[in-house]
């Protein structure tokens, strides 16, 4: 019988740990690589939390949030999506925030404007009034802070869809950079 190294125990052990955490998360790893596909294609993936109509009030909202005018929105950038995915993945805990301030908007806008159907189906001036009057409330603000992060975060989470907020601010995601990059560089490269 053959002494193994230690080396070769530990590299043993991490490919059955891998393999083991593969075989578990299987099917996330699926849905993840589905949503990935559908956003690299251009096609906005079907909401996986929101129903379509809480769907579009929380589109509504984010494009009142950032608005499109001469340049891109949160519409344009998908944050609706972003916030959908977010919600069922890394932003769980928020869950109870939106079932509940959905609720809430839902009371709001029939009490502003009882012959509206949905929050999403007012005119912008009405939007507005609606968010005015709940503004100071956990759900505006988780759905304000949620639709800047989409606005601004790598595409691959839904939002940022063609990276018009990276375009918004300049933001080169190449990676591809020459010197100088900063005061110490520019030094040495004025030394040469």
């Amino acid at each position: 019988m053959t002494r193994q190294s230690r080396r070769s125990f530990l590299i043993d052990s991490a490919l059955g740990l891998s393999s083991t955490w593969v075989m578990s998360n299987w099917s996330g790893i699926l849905e993840a690589k589905a949503f990935a596909d559908q956003a690299a294609a251009g096609q906005p993936p079907d909401f996986a939390f929101f129903t379509n109509e809480e769907g579009a009030d929380i589109d509504a909202m984010a494009s009142q949030v950032i608005p499109t005018d001469e340049t891109p929105g949160a519409h344009e950038a998908r944050c609706v999506n972003f916030i959908d995915y977010g919600l069922t993945t890394f932003l769980q805990e928020s869950q109870p925030i939106y079932r509940e301030g959905l609720k809430a908007l839902q009371a709001k806008t029939r009490e502003l404007a009882p012959d509206a159907g949905s929050f999403a189906a007012l005119s912008s001036a009405q939007q507005i009034q609606v968010l005015t009057a709940i503004e100071q409330s956990s759900f505006f603000t988780t759905v304000r802070t949620h639709t800047i992060i989409g606005m601004f975060a790598s595409p691959a989470h839904g939002g940022n869809a063609d990276k018009v907020g990276w375009k918004l601010i300049g933001y080169d995601d190449t990676l591809e950079f020459k010197p100088p990059f900063g005061y110490y560089d520019a030094v040495n490269e004025a030394s040469k």
